[in-house]
């Protein structure tokens, strides 16, 4: 018999099994052997009843549309598939299962908040316990809790916690998004009365945000809603919701809030139980999340625990990363441990936090603080897990008034979006692996739930970092579902003139909060607003789901059309001064409204040596500044794409359109930033890289600027002098451009700036600033930001070699082709591609370089050697080895 298709799957997130909306898109992966495939058939068991066979000629195994009727409220699933090619027919895959979620027609709990006679101060804000009982006087077949919140919540059935998500329902845009969870309760119930609990909090609802802990402002009540669905042996059912029979107190979480902290006293009185609020709360549809949850991923423990001469402990746990801390000894009752985490410490050994202070010219410093405490109630087994906040550290401070602290009694619990890893990466530079898991690590810190910036003094979905790192994040994760959740936050804080917020999800609500001039002013620029176009790109590209495309297609559409309409409209003072009237290819240079431009460049010095912030230095020079050449070339990129998005989805006229237009963008940029020798304006290395990356160079033109772009780097001491957009760009453009060992140079770099020199000073994950630690050991800004680690995606396209080919969908077609140098002398990796995986490996050995390529079915594979020779083939194993040039 033929192998069957293996690896089923459909779009859908969920805790301890896959919760799906009506129409859900199924994958599945080819069998072993196997190049393609010609068509397909689908069998479904849908609450146990057969479903008529469905299937299609077809070579789509990704991302197949549901076949059957819409899929009701809770219903069960069951699928399988075989494929068919060449004759061929395999055997039926193994069954794959997954539920459908409870629609939002068909809720009805109602919602319930406590009640607050005086709301406290965003931070001091306790967490309220919500309870309701019921009876089970029947054998209990099946149990499904489902539930969401206005705030952060936790539930529990008799005092077991339902699923493993944390900091459930997650961060959305809550005046347009919420997601429900659902889990299997079962095994909790009991005979007679039982417990339904809800710990509530004020999360990303209304907690405090961003560097000025700002409350958001989605709300000012938290609430929940819950429904636990009943099916007894008998057949009977049964619904327990929430409603007016509910009543709610405090418990022994005093103070949660996200950003800030935790406080649970463990001694105190609860309030007396009083009946909750019903339906205080305008909440909009509940959905169904695609992603992953947030769950506890790893436990970390203490490299060193060191006591400071006044009491406090200091524990090191070797790596900095997002969660927060299990103390399994509180200490006797009535000890108050105090617990700030952060990621550096001071020359003393003592954590500081100074360097994640938040700062506005001219104004002092906003404090920076992430702060958990508890007080001992002393029964024995007692453990403290603050779950209703989460922190950025590597370093915490313990004081507990002179109590003994047991280091073994500490655990760092790693906690962030539970993404599947998709990639390995070694070679023979332990430097790179190191750099590798670094820039690893500060991905994860800053994937929870949403891509955030730093998991410290912003923790903000800024669309720029995504835009920057997305392609990076799609070698290393799965990162679908992740992506399109956040992309559903990105369309609902649109603003209604076609600008994208800088942030997304926005709890400040820039689209409807439009009474701060400043704010409104640095909303919509190049770089960032573009996340909306290239992250949906490289999703359909990675993944091969046409939906993303088609789901964004609007929202891309309005900010294309926004940045177009802004660019014939409003011109830059400087151009204005050249000439009253625009020139002609004016109406296509975007540099009448704000841009960030490349941003966080490496700092020039002053005469002291101290490095020179250019917006404390003179903020309105830097925001008058000319960035003309950044929104431009974004102009064009996100045009040119745009048509290419278009021609996916059959707009042909679209297409056509939007082809033109990028044309004409990309021949205003040529005539005002590129003169017929090829010299570029401004002439900086991360103008040259733009140009380049992005094609905008004419092409008898581009070694040209490539030399330019080299003897840059050479005038710049051999360093790097890029910022946020370009330096994801700068070594493939490099090596793309013949100029591989002026990459490595750079790669191996270890003076400031420098990725090595970040390492060199401590880095176990990437900075925001190239100087992030300086030689003296004074921390500046974020030390977990994960965008300029978007390098080590070079290790993956150009070290390891492996790169899909041009114009590929879904990795059916890759190339391996590796940039040697002769600082490395192996180089082996992985990647889990939607076809299956790819494992890839080459080694220098007597002067020849020899590869060897496993390719999964339903792909092919080029393999490119420095020689010029190749080798092609697919699916099985590639190998071969060629002499060295030279």
């Amino acid at each position: 018999m033929e192998p069957p298709p293996h690896d089923l799957r459909t779009d859908s997130g969920g805790d301890r099994f896959p919760v799906s909306g009506p129409r859900p898109m199924l994958s599945w992966k080819l069998p072993p052997g196997w190049s393609g495939q010609e068509g397909y058939e689908l069998r479904a068991r849908i609450d146990g009843a057969g479903r008529p066979p469905a299937g299609a000629s077809s070579s789509r195994h990704l991302f197949v549309e549901w076949p059957w009727r819409p899929l009701r409220s809770g219903e069960e699933v069951t699928w399988g598939v075989r494929v068919r090619a060449a004759g061929r027919v395999s055997g039926w895959s193994a069954w794959h299962a997954f539920e459908a979620g409870l629609w939002d027609e068909d809720w009805s709990a109602r919602w319930i908040s406590p009640h607050e006679d005086a709301v406290p101060d965003p931070g001091t804000r306790p967490a309220y316990v919500l309870t309701g009982r019921f009876e089970v006087r029947r054998e209990v077949a099946r149990a499904r809790l489902y539930s969401t919140a206005l705030g952060v919540y936790e539930a529990f059935v008799n005092g077991e916690r339902a699923g493993t998500a944390e900091l459930a329902p997650g961060s959305t845009s809550y005046a347009h998004t919420l997601y429900a969870q659902a889990a299997d309760v079962a095994a909790s119930l009991r005979p007679g009365t039982n417990l339904l609990e809800v710990i509530l909090s004020d999360g990303w609802y209304r907690g405090r945000t961003g560097p000025w802990r700002t409350p958001a402002t989605w709300g000012t009540t938290t609430a929940a809603r819950l429904e636990l669905h009943l099916r007894y042996t008998d057949g009977t059912a049964e619904t327990i919701r929430t409603g007016s029979d509910w009543t709610f107190r405090t418990g022994d979480i005093t103070r949660a809030d996200l950003m800030d902290g935790q406080t649970t006293d463990r001694t105190a009185a609860p309030t007396g139980e009083r009946p909750v609020r019903i339906d205080a709360v305008i909440a909009p549809p509940i959905g169904w999340s695609p992603a992953p949850p947030v769950r506890r991923i790893e436990q970390i423990a203490p490299r060193s625990v060191t006591r400071l001469p006044g009491g406090a402990h200091i524990a090191d746990f070797g790596q900095n990363a997002s969660g927060w801390i299990t103390l399994r000894d509180p200490g006797p009752a009535g000890t108050r441990t105090v617990i700030d985490h952060g990621e550096h410490l001071d020359t003393d050994g003592d954590l500081t936090t100074t360097h994640l202070d938040s700062m506005r010219p001219g104004e002092p410093p906003f404090r920076f603080v992430q702060r958990d405490e508890v007080i001992a109630s002393g029964e024995p087994g007692e453990v403290f897990e603050p779950r209703h906040t989460v922190h950025g550290f590597r370093y915490a401070r313990l004081t507990r008034g002179g109590a003994p602290l047991d280091p073994s009694a500490l655990t760092m619990q790693v906690v962030h979006t539970d993404l599947r890893r998709t990639a390995t990466f070694a070679c023979s530079d332990p430097d790179l692996d190191r750099l590798h898991a670094a820039a690893d690590w500060s991905f994860r810190g800053n994937a929870v739930d949403v891509p955030t910036d730093c998991p410290t003094r912003e923790r903000a979905g800024w669309t720029g970092d995504y835009q920057v790192f997305a392609p990076t994040a799609a070698r290393l994760y799965d990162v679908a579902g992740f992506s399109r959740k956040w992309l559903r936050s990105v369309r609902d804080d649109q603003l209604d003139d076609g600008r994208i917020a800088n942030i997304a999800p926005d709890p400040a609500r820039r689209k409807v909060h439009r009474d701060d001039p400043l704010a409104d002013g640095i909303t919509g620029s190049a770089g960032w607003g573009d996340a909306i176009v290239l992250v949906p790109w490289v999703m359909y590209e990675t993944y091969g789901d046409h939906a993303v495309l088609a789901e964004n297609w609007d929202a891309m559409v309005r900010w294309v059309e926004w940045a177009l309409t802004t660019a014939r409209t409003a011109r830059h003072p400087s151009r204005i001064e050249r000439s009253a009237q625009p020139l002609p290819h004016e109406e296509f240079i975007w540099d009448g409204s704000f841009h960030w431009g490349e941003w966080l460049e490496p700092k020039k010095r002053a005469a002291d040596g101290s490095l020179i912030d250019p917006i404390q230095a003179d903020p309105r020079a830097w925001y008058l500044a000319d960035k003309g050449e950044v929104g431009t070339a974004y102009l064009f990129r996100s045009v040119q794409t745009l048509a290419a998005i278009a021609g996916v989805l059959g707009r042909s006229g679209d297409a056509g359109r939007y082809s033109a237009i990028a044309e004409q963008v990309r021949a205003a940029w040529r005539s005002e930033f590129c003169d017929p020798q090829g010299r570029i304006t401004p002439d900086t290395q991360a103008a040259h890289v733009r140009a380049l990356a992005f094609g905008l160079v004419p092409t008898h033109l581009r070694a040209r600027a490539a030399d330019r772009l080299v003897a840059l780097i050479a005038e710049a001491g051999g360093h790097l002098g890029t910022g946020f957009l370009s330096t994801a760009d700068l070594l493939p453009v490099l090596a793309d451009t013949g100029h591989a060992d002026t990459a490595y140079a750079l790669l191996h770099q270890r003076t400031s700036p420098s990725w090595l020199g970040m390492l060199d000073r401590g880095a176990t994950t990437i900075w925001e600033d190239w100087d992030g630690v300086d030689a003296d050991g004074t921390a500046t800004a974020s030390l977990n930001h994960y965008s300029k680690g978007a390098v080590v995606g070079f290790l993956h396209t150009h070290t390891l070699g492996l790169r899909q080919a041009p114009g590929s969908v879904a990795w059916e077609s890759f190339t391996v082709a590796p940039a040697v140098d002769p600082s490395l002398t192996w180089a082996r990796g992985t990647f889990e591609s939607p076809q299956g995986t790819i494992t890839v490996g080459w080694r220098i050995e007597d002067g020849d370089l020899a590869i060897t390529v496993d390719v999964p079915p339903g792909s092919a594979a080029e393999v490119r050697f420095p020689d010029g020779t190749t080798l092609r083939g697919g699916p099985g194993s590639l190998s071969d080895r060629r002499p060295l040039p030279g």
